[in-house]
């Protein structure tokens, strides 16, 4: 995991939600992040990662219900 990925779940507290969610979708967040070329896509993209997971129920901007909160 990128620092500055790390950096940013554990700044807005939500490491544990990242590593709640199944290894797949962990490991396509990181993949997704990292194969931006720019440093403002790379941005962009760990912020929509952020809001999926600080909202749950989505992800990658699809439904799902398992990762929901209460």
């Amino acid at each position: 995991m990128p620092a500055f990925v790390e950096k940013a779940l554990r700044k807005s507290d939500l490491f544990a939600d990242y590593r709640s969610r199944p290894e797949y979708q962990q490991n396509d967040y990181l993949g997704w992040i990292n194969q931006a070329k720019k440093q403002e896509t790379k941005e962009k993209r760990l912020q929509q990662m952020l809001e999926e997971l600080e909202k749950g129920g989505v992800y990658m901007k699809m439904s799902h219900p398992a990762s929901a909160k209460q």
